[in-house]
């Protein structure tokens, strides 16, 4: 099985040589991308890239066809492709969609990935859908949450590939997209039918004043993505001499509680109170090459470009769009402002703004002296 802690520690180095690239402005090219960046994240994923009957490069099923970078197999089928780019390259380029899709339609595999090896995005090439909507998830290394960031690359696993777990999600995935789109168009263009449920549970309200709000009205429909857990206890177990008694799960169940509560109560206003933050604050980024700004203010709000927002990650999302726009079904990109954010200790050196919130866990939880 997998560990989700080596994948997690291989990530985190991945993650380290990405930011030494972007700041020093290089460009390493596709090859030193695949051997730096994508195969470390294979192979922690349960992948044998010595091993011809798993993994194959530049791989053709038929002499015509075009090779795509990685062919992975269980029982010699092939289960999954992976078309490799550089880091410098923008995935959102249709051209390299196409591709991507051709070549997994041609070999006839349902999943196929392609990646920079910073960003993942996921496909379901069987899907009878448009090219765009083929997209199941997409994360970036660099930024995104690392629990989405952990649950979606551990999909791409070996021992998770064997399963129908991927499956599962896609359905889900497609009848939330789906039901999402539904809700908005009645939104935009309100019928009658919807006035007539609206007016059962406000009889007080005519109809003409129902469609005059239903106009005004700024309402954005969004589900949670998808969890990796759905019907499972977990997603990839840690491997053990053995298992756990119910008095152990019980109290893992117990501390992971705790660890949880911990970190909803880690926000910007805690760490200002436990003096690890002192307003104003100043965060930074250097951002595709962009320089970022951002400062906390006493009361924990995060202003950007002007703006106040509540969270990190918000006013990280806010930045990363006026770098990069948003993407076509979110206000802004998804992001993580806890590592997206960085800040200078007090040897000026650049650090995440994750550092302090573990500190602050730390000294929560009773591991760390204040």
């Amino acid at each position: 099985m997998i560990q989700q802690s080596v994948l997690s520690e291989v990530l985190t180095t991945v993650r380290k040589r990405i930011q030494q690239v972007r700041d020093r402005k290089e460009m390493i090219g596709e090859e030193n991308t695949k051997a730096t960046l994508i195969e470390p994240v294979l192979n922690a994923l349960g992948w044998n890239l010595q091993e011809i009957d798993e993994v194959r490069r530049e791989y053709k099923r038929k002499p015509q066809d075009n090779p795509v970078d990685y062919a992975l197999f269980l029982n010699r089928t092939e289960c999954l492709l992976v078309e490799a780019k550089s880091l410098e390259k923008d995935l959102g380029d249709r051209k390299w969609v196409l591709q991507n899709l051709s070549y997994a339609m041609a070999v006839g595999v349902c999943w196929c990935v392609l990646t920079n090896g910073d960003e993942y995005r996921i496909y379901n090439s069987h899907a009878e859908v448009d090219a765009d909507q083929k997209l199941f998830r997409t994360v970036r290394v660099s930024d995104s949450d690392p629990k989405l960031l952990t649950e979606t690359l551990l999909l791409l696993g070996r021992d998770m590939m064997r399963g129908s777990m991927l499956d599962e999600l896609w359905k889900a995935h497609f009848v939330d997209r789906n039901v999402r789109l539904a809700l908005e168009s009645l939104l935009a263009a309100p019928d009658r039918g919807l006035e007539r449920l609206i007016r059962k549970k406000a009889r007080a309200l005519k109809a003409a004043d129902i469609r005059s709000s239903l106009k005004r009205a700024k309402i954005k429909i969004d589900f949670p993505v998808p969890s990796a857990s759905i019907g499972r206890e977990r997603v990839a177990p840690e491997a053990g001499p053995g298992k756990k008694s119910d008095a152990s799960r019980h109290e893992a169940g117990r501390k992971a509680a705790g660890t949880a509560a911990a970190m909803a109560d880690a926000t910007l206003d805690s760490l200002i109170a436990f003096g690890l933050i002192k307003a104003p604050f100043e965060l930074e980024r250097d951002y595709k090459g962009a320089h970022l700004t951002a400062v906390v203010e006493q009361n924990g709000k995060v202003i950007f470009a002007g703006e106040v927002y509540d969270s990190p990650s918000t006013a990280g999302g806010m930045a990363r769009k006026q770098v990069i726009g948003a993407p076509p079904d979110r206000a802004y990109p998804q992001t993580n402002g806890w590592t997206f954010w960085q800040y200078r200790d007090d040897k000026g050196d650049l650090q995440e703004l994750q550092v302090l919130r573990q500190s602050y866990l730390d000294r929560a939880q009773g591991r760390q002296p204040a």
